[in-house]
């Protein structure tokens, strides 16, 4: 019976720390009990492989320079030619990831894990002048790693950066001498413990990323912001979504970003109108969600002027 072949997808800018990952996995870790591997570099990575330790642990290395060359057709040709039990992929960080995703893979090959790789130290730098470039990384990755962290490591403004781009993203910190930072809560911009929260533009991002990925955090919380109201004739009766348009990725990359609101004057709320609401926060069930995330409930909504900047930021 034919098994499937593994594939783990590394994805990353250069020098990000993709080769050592690789190397600790391969190498270091208990990968290579899994069979013959396959590595597929598609770039010369900051860490060269020994190929005496490739050969230690089952490994044969392959050179793909050419984004062109990176083909289903020579896929299949190194499957006949290798026949792997598992294959490692090095991605060029400079190649579109739809040039793999969208790839026919050779029969038995299933990706199962994709890995991206950050250098905290140069992130903030690509944000500000790459974000689309090294956000097309990220996107996809299951695991995204931020490497050589130290304590001046803004992790909550990188991690709103990545988890609006792939809000399934599992985050690791990586401290410059390898070992995980497990420290990576950051203090809120607003206190949990008013009676009514104000959410101001400036921090509606944090506080919609922080109650997606933590609503049992809000269960009871009144808060207060201004938001578009989203409610088109279709919308169930007694719901509408208050949010805000979101610049996630860049100028072509805008989404809204709103919450599940129960109100029993919802008809009487206009589509695209602005608004300043109240409500009471409750972690539920809702089919929107597919399970189970944070419903408000409004407790009051008034009219409101549109502000001269229409859209929030994660970052």
């Amino acid at each position: 019976m034919n098994m499937d072949i593994p594939v783990y997808l590394f994805s990353g800018f250069m020098d990000s720390g993709k080769s050592s990952l690789i190397r600790e996995t391969l190498v270091e870790g208990d990968f290579s009990e899994g069979g013959k591997t396959l590595l597929i570099l598609c770039e010369d990575g900051e860490v060269e492989f020994d190929e005496n330790e490739l050969a230690e642990a089952d490994t044969q290395m392959v050179m793909i320079e050419e984004e062109e060359s990176f083909t289903a057709a020579k896929l299949m040709e190194l499957q006949l030619q290798y026949q792997p039990d598992q294959v490692f992929i090095e991605y060029n960080g400079t190649w579109q990831m739809s040039t793999f995703l969208e790839m026919e893979l050779p029969k038995g090959w299933e990706l199962v894990q994709s890995l991206a790789t950050v250098d905290a130290t140069s992130f903030d730098l690509y944000l500000n002048n790459m974000r689309a470039m090294i956000m097309e990384q990220l996107f996809a990755a299951d695991v995204v790693i931020l490497n050589r962290c130290d304590d001046d490591t803004p992790k909550g403004r990188f991690r709103r950066a990545i988890k609006a781009v792939n809000r399934k993203a599992q985050i690791a910190y990586e401290r410059a001498d390898g070992t995980i930072d497990e420290n990576d809560m950051e203090e809120l911009p607003y206190d949990l413990n008013q009676e009514i929260i104000e959410i101001t533009d400036m921090d509606y991002g944090i506080w919609y990323m922080d109650a997606m990925d933590d609503p049992r955090k809000y269960e009871g919380k009144k808060v207060r912001f201004l938001a578009l109201v989203y409610r088109p004739q279709k919308m169930k009766k007694g719901v509408f979504v208050p949010g805000r348009f979101a610049m996630t990725c860049c100028v072509d990359d805008i989404t809204f970003v709103g919450f599940k609101c129960k109100y029993d004057k919802a008809a009487e709320i206009s589509h695209k109108s602005w608004i300043t609401i109240t409500a009471e926060m409750h972690y539920e069930f809702a089919i929107e969600y597919k399970g189970k995330g944070p419903v408000l409930y409004a407790l009051d909504v008034q009219p409101a002027k549109k502000p001269e900047d229409e859209f929030i930021y994660f970052s």
